[in-house]
C-alpha cells in the first residue's frame, strides 16, 4: 500500500514538474518585453536628454533629475550652446545638493547666449551694472535733497523770529533804568568848615565855597 503510494507521488511530481518546463519559456518569452538589456524592468520615462538624444534612459542617467521630458527646450538650448557631455561633467562636478541650481544656472546662460551670441552673459551684467548706477546716483540725489530741507527747517526757525520782530508784530519790554549811585558821605572836617547847606536846593547835595 505505501509503495503504491509513494509511486503516485512521484508520477504526480513529474507531471507537475514537466507542465512548469513547458510553461517556463513562454514566461520567459513575455518577461523579456518587459526586461531591459540588463534585465531590469524599464519603467522610467525618458528625459529629455535622453529623448533629443535617442538613447535609452537609465536609472543613473544625470540628466533625468533636472531635465524633465516635459520641457524639452531647456537641454535643447544646454545642448546646442554646450554640448551634452560638458553639461555631465559640469553638473557631476558640483555637489549633489547644488546641481538643480546648476542645471537652472546652465539653461539660463544658454537662453542668453542664442539671444546674444556675441555678448552672452556678459551684456546682461553690464545692463545691470548700469542700471545700479544709475539707481545709486538717484538714491544719493533724494538723500541730498532730504538733508537739504532738514537744514532749511532749522535755519527758518531764527529767521522767523528776527522778521517779527522788524516788523513789530512782537513788542519787547524796555529794561528798567538803572538808578543813579548814591553820593559819597562827607567828612566831618570838611563839612565843618568849608560846607554850606543850601536849604532851598535839594537835600542831599552839598555845594563848597
Amino acid at each position: 500500500m505505501s509503495t503504491e503510494r509513494e509511486r503516485l507521488d512521484q508520477e504526480i511530481g513529474k507531471k507537475i514538474k514537466r507542465e512548469s518546463d513547458a510553461a517556463f519559456p513562454h514566461q520567459m518569452g513575455g518577461r523579456r518585453h518587459m526586461l531591459g538589456p540588463s534585465g531590469t524592468l524599464n519603467t522610467i520615462t525618458p528625459c529629455a536628454a535622453c529623448k533629443l538624444l535617442r538613447r535609452r534612459c537609465a536609472q543613473e542617467c544625470p540628466f533625468s533629475p533636472y531635465f524633465s521630458p516635459h520641457e524639452p527646450q531647456k537641454f535643447a538650448s544646454v545642448h546646442k550652446v554646450f554640448g551634452a557631455s560638458n553639461v555631465s561633467k559640469m553638473l557631476m562636478e558640483v555637489p549633489e545638493s547644488q546641481r538643480a541650481d546648476a542645471a537652472n544656472s546652465l539653461v539660463y546662460e544658454a537662453n542668453v547666449r542664442l539671444r546674444d551670441p556675441v555678448y552672452g552673459c556678459m551684456g546682461a551684467i553690464s545692463a545691470l551694472q548700469q542700471q545700479v548706477q544709475v539707481l545709486q546716483a538717484e538714491l544719493n540725489a533724494v538723500r541730498a535733497e532730504i538733508l537739504k530741507y532738514k537744514y532749511r527747517e532749522t535755519s527758518m526757525l531764527p529767521t522767523s523770529h528776527v522778521t517779527l520782530l522788524s516788523s513789530g508784530a512782537v513788542s519787547i519790554a524796555a529794561p528798567p533804568p538803572t538808578p543813579l549811585p548814591p553820593p559819597p558821605p562827607p567828612s566831618s572836617s570838611f563839612a565843618s568848615s568849608n560846607a554850606v547847606f543850601l536849604p532851598h536846593l535839594h537835600s542831599g547835595y552839598i555845594y563848597c565855597c
